[in-house]
């Protein structure tokens, strides 16, 4: 099945070079294009995307709020925040807001198609300069609410480990080998992991595994 995309970036030429890259392949469709974020939010809620490649400075409505309205209005569609700004402080907030991913402009073609199939297949996605180093060091400062410890306490003992290793970027097959686990297995985990924590995909339990203190940011597990 075709992945439907919304494209929302401000500068034209860009906009246009991200839908030509897009339309070239046979698994891509461009639904829709977006110049701001609220035409984004509304498009989005309109035509029900899979995925929105986010742009995060755009007039009026910025890329992050248009990725929290949009990721709190529809639990089908994902955000792609795609931008020129290696900003940590944007990393942390964009995935925050319910962002699947985050990718600079500067990447390669194939790094952004790849990160798009990620991103539609619930595997999420972030650039080689944003990886878990800066989500613990955004985290390590972040209070842990009751209610993070409170759905952290309802995951068995196997999902939490599961969670740990999800959180340190392991894939299925590499969990499975890991615990010794049949591929079929640890996908049962997982989707009981993000069932149970209301959460969107891997990315989303990469943040709650730093932010309920079940990663510690030098890497250590509490599980």
């Amino acid at each position: 099945m075709s992945i439907r995309v919304l494209v929302a970036d401000d500068q034209t030429i860009v906009r246009a070079g991200f839908v030509a890259i897009l339309t070239a392949e046979t698994d891509m469709t461009v639904v829709g294009e977006a110049a701001e974020g609220d035409a984004a939010v509304a498009m989005a809620a309109e035509l029900a995307p899979d995925l929105v490649l986010m742009d995060i400075r755009m007039p009026g409505m910025d890329g992050l709020t248009a990725t929290r309205l949009i990721t709190r209005h529809s639990s089908r569609t994902r955000v792609l925040v795609l931008t020129t700004f290696d900003l940590d402080a944007y990393v942390y907030e964009a995935l925050r807001a319910g962002a699947s991913g985050y990718l600079l402009k500067d990447a390669e073609p194939e790094a952004l198609l790849a990160a798009i199939r990620g991103v539609a297949a619930g595997d999420g996605a972030l650039a080689p300069a944003v990886t878990g180093r800066l989500i613990a060091a955004f985290a390590q400062g972040a209070p842990v609410s009751p209610e993070t410890t409170g759905a952290l306490s309802s995951l068995t003992q196997r999902e939490r480990e599961i969670l740990t290793l999800v959180a340190t970027g392991l894939s299925n097959a590499e969990i499975g080998e890991r615990l010794g686990l049949a591929l079929g297995t640890v996908k049962v985990h997982v989707s009981a992991v993000l069932n149970k924590l209301g959460l969107r995909d891997r990315v989303q339990a990469t943040i709650f595994a730093y932010e309920s203190g079940l990663i510690r940011p030098s890497g250590m597990s509490t599980a």
